[in-house]
């Protein structure tokens, strides 16, 4: 198999250079969504191509359960629109009866004859329980777990005889339950963030997941006391037993590992790699487990690899990977038929990216029709016949052909063109100082739709020109990106995105939760160790290097009031970040923190020396809708253009600007339309490198901006998707033009401020997005559909790319 991987390795890099290095001749454009041949591109340049028959499910489905009639499949789904428990009849191949939700997660479990069914309440602090009959649910009196508003949480469940078990996430307790009565008989602490729990066959032990803890709880239900704890890899979440009860497989997510522990001893007997590469940093995802009826086989979702890894553990202590299956978007649950020749998959996220011409817009009010992001991705249900050895290796070569990453691509990243990008890790560069600016949940048509240079909808113009002059400018000045994609949907996963080139199972799974009201904590910026990946971020990348490193307002507290100082969420950035520079407060001027950081630059020039790499936060694009009293959503993303631009003109004409790339990206874009996909953003290159007066049509994801600040910095990649990315190779060439930039004044008041009778605010204070109940801005729409005409710029030396054209 490992041949089989090279040999399609080798082939895909083959064919990438060829596309790439295709001279004056034109090529098309890669975009997310369908191909040509099938399958679908997502926005982060991975491939999908689902295996099987795909039945549409809820919204972001977290576990399934196959009913003992072997004729329904039970599904949760937990995202962040419409929650429901979705009843699947399999020879009907459909959703037989989906009732709604108001609050649940992750748990889903059955009674011993199916009729009883029980779900993970979340926040509501109880498990909700339904009659079932005839492929139908009914509601029952739900079980109260905690009290009302306390962090108990309720998830991953068990049926145990009459003893029902529940893991409360962030209680970090575990509940028992009497059944059929209902009533609690106790809890016991068990640790960090419990995931999921199994009760042995005869219900004397329990063994418990530990999120946040790389541990597995035993635990003695009679007593209520954990008696023992087994070490696993970081982020174990689903388990489950061999077919003799002695073995347990534990799922880890932030490790692409199964901890195979042996019961009787009490130990982990191996550890199972299923990466498709064995030594692959972070970014598989494991987290759903099913055994196959003769125990033989292991079947193991990985959710940022799409795929599902058949895994021999017939022999103990010697399992191996047999291959892998293609399945959705985001695999999250894993089920097997009785028989054993048919596997169930819930696909997190569907099988494809999205358009959202109709996306929220913060001067706008939401309808039924909004498609803002967190309802635009439904998941689905994948029935595959379980295939024999042939159609495994058939399927195996399919997934290595979705997946861009390979070991290869960690150290070396091959370009047939002439960058100043170095092309392997080490490789010397004449850029030597990084700036990466991170602003907020704007889309590419909002703000560039109305530049004819590039693939935008001017109809879906928001910031145009006479807002965003800066914008536009630089766009012209240096490089137009028209094909970036942020990684992420929201701010809590774009932040981790944006910092690390991954967002751990923890992060995926509780922020539409979380944005939708069902979970009180926003812990995703530094705030709690569970949303980390186990390689940590770009300043711990820069620490393990020797990099020198500073933090503008990333995973840092504020201070109480604007003057005071901050600290930081985070040991590798104390004596590494401005105690003085404010981060997330949209009541502070971005105009402050571009002079802030301009105080910051001066201090460097005298000094003689600045930090290598430096991440600088200008948030206030993000805005505040119409919330009364507020500024008005132009004169935020005003505000924001003018800081930008200051800033820039300030490195510009700084002694460090021979050899300084900026780089600027939006951590999402959530609250915004796009007609060509939901997360495509606005983002720039600022060098005296970069191809001026370019539009570069490559398309690129936020991790292809870490990953070409890695190979700056002389960096490894943190995960597979910046190790995968496109570096941004076709932005930068190799001759310098050192001409500073001057920052355009502001074309519209910085001051404006909505009405104190402006309808609503922005709702719930879980919302992240800024347009929730927001009105229409008459003033602002009047000023939409300016036609921008562009300015003559020098013709660029030639462009080693067909994707990349000079604006003109």
């Amino acid at each position: 198999m490992k041949r089989i991987a090279a040999f399609l390795c080798l082939l895909s890099l083959s064919a990438f250079a060829a596309a790439f290095y295709a001279g004056d001749q034109p090529a098309p454009r890669r975009l997310p969504g369908k191909t040509n041949s099938g399958e679908y591109l997502l926005p982060n340049g991975w491939k999908i191509t689902p295996a099987g028959e795909q039945i549409p499910a809820g919204d972001l489905p977290l576990a399934i359960v196959l009913h003992p009639d072997g004729k329904h499949l039970l599904v949760a789904n937990n995202g962040y629109g419409r929650q429901s428990i979705d009843v699947v009849d399999l020879d009907a191949r459909r959703i037989a009866s989906q009732p709604p939700v108001e609050k649940a997660w992750l748990g889903l479990g059955l009674s011993a004859d199916g009729k009883r069914v029980y779900a993970g309440g979340g926040i509501s602090n109880s498990v909700l329980v339904f009659s079932f009959e005839n492929g139908r649910l009914a509601r029952l009196k739900p079980i109260r777990v905690g009290a009302p508003g306390a962090d108990v949480y309720p998830g991953g469940l068990c049926v145990s005889g009459d003893r029902l078990y529940v893991a409360n996430n962030l209680g970090n307790s575990l509940s028992v339950i009497t059944l059929p009565d209902g009533k609690v008989s106790g809890s016991v602490e068990v640790g960090d963030h419990p995931y999921t729990c199994l009760a042995s066959r005869d219900g004397k032990v329990v063994y418990v997941s530990l999120w946040g803890a790389a541990q597995v709880a035993v635990v003695d239900p009679g007593a209520m006391k954990v008696t023992a704890r087994i070490p696993t890899d970081d982020h174990p979440n689903a388990m489950v037993f061999s077919v003799d009860g002695r073995r347990l497989f534990v799922a880890n997510a932030n490790a692409n590992t199964i901890s195979d522990i042996d019961l009787v001893a009490g130990k982990s007997l191996e550890r199972i790699s299923v990466a498709l590469y064995p030594d692959s940093p972070a970014g598989s995802t494991t987290n759903a487990l099913a055994i196959s009826p003769d125990g033989k086989r292991l079947y193991a979702a990985n959710a940022d690899n799409n795929d599902v890894a058949v895994v021999d553990i017939s022999r103990p202590g010697q399992s191996r990977v047999l291959g892998f299956i293609p399945v959705g978007w985001y695999p999250t649950a894993l089920a097997v038929s009785a028989d054993g020749k048919t596997l169930y998959v819930a696909n997190g996220k569907g099988a494809a990216s999205h358009p959202n011409p109709k996306g929220p817009q913060p001067a706008v009010r939401s309808t039924s029709e909004t498609q803002y992001i967190g309802n635009l991705l439904h998941g689905t249900i994948s029935l595959i016949p379980v295939p024999d050895s042939a159609a495994l290796e058939g399927y195996t070569a399919q997934v290595y052909r979705n997946a861009p990453y390979s070991e290869k691509k960690r150290l070396e990243a091959p370009f047939a063109g002439e960058s100043a990008i170095p092309e392997r890790v080490g490789d010397k560069s004449p850029i030597e100082h990084v700036i990466y600016i991170i602003k907020e949940n704007r889309t590419y048509d909002q703000v560039f739709g109305d530049m004819r240079q590039g693939n935008g909808d001017p109809r879906l113009v928001l910031f145009g020109e006479a807002i965003t002059p800066n914008h536009h400018s630089l766009a012209r000045e240096f490089v137009l990106l028209d094909n970036l994609y942020c990684d992420a949907e929201v701010s809590a996963d774009g932040h981790n995105w944006s910092m690390g080139g991954y967002a751990t199972d923890y992060v995926e799974k509780t922020w539409p939760s979380q944005y939708s009201g069902r979970r009180k904590t926003y812990d995703y910026e530094g705030e709690s160790p569970i949303a980390a990946p186990s390689a940590g971020y770009i300043w711990d990348a820069c620490k393990r290097s020797g990099v020198s490193y500073r933090s503008y307002g990333e995973w840092i507290e504020n201070g109480p009031k604007a003057g005071d100082p901050g600290k930081a969420r985070t040991a590798t950035l104390e004596d590494h970040f401005d105690p003085y520079f404010r981060g997330w407060d949209l009541e502070y001027s971005d105009l402050d923190r571009a002079r802030r950081f301009l105080s910051e630059l001066k201090r460097f020039e005298e000094e003689g020396k600045m930090p290598r790499f430096q991440v600088v936060r200008l948030p206030n694009d993000h805005t505040q809708g119409t919330r009364a009293g507020s500024l008005t959503p132009r004169s935020y993303v005003a505000q924001n253009d003018l800081a930008l631009g200051m800033l820039v003109e300030g490195v510009t004409k700084s002694k460090f600007w021979p050899t300084t790339a900026i780089f600027v990206i939006e951590d999402d874009a959530q609250n915004g339309p796009d007609h060509v996909d939901a997360h495509r953003t606005v983002g720039f290159v600022i060098s005296p490198y970069v191809r001026r007066g370019t539009v570069d049509s490559t398309m690129y994801s936020t991790c292809s901006m870490l990953r070409t600040m890695e190979l700056i910095l002389g960096i490894p990649p943190m995960s597979q998707y910046d190790a995968a990315a496109t570096p941004m190779f076709a932005s930068f060439g190799t001759r310098a033009d050192t001409t500073p930039y001057s920052a355009r004044p502001a074309g519209v008041p910085l001051t404006d401020t909505n009405s104190p009778r402006a309808p609503g605010s922005s709702g719930s204070a879980a919302m992240n997005f800024d347009e929730e109940d927001s009105a229409p801005d008459m003033e602002l729409n009047g000023i939409i559909w300016q036609s921008i005409k562009g300015t003559a710029v020098p013709m660029p030396a030639p462009v080693r790319s067909a994707f990349v054209r000079p604006i003109g």
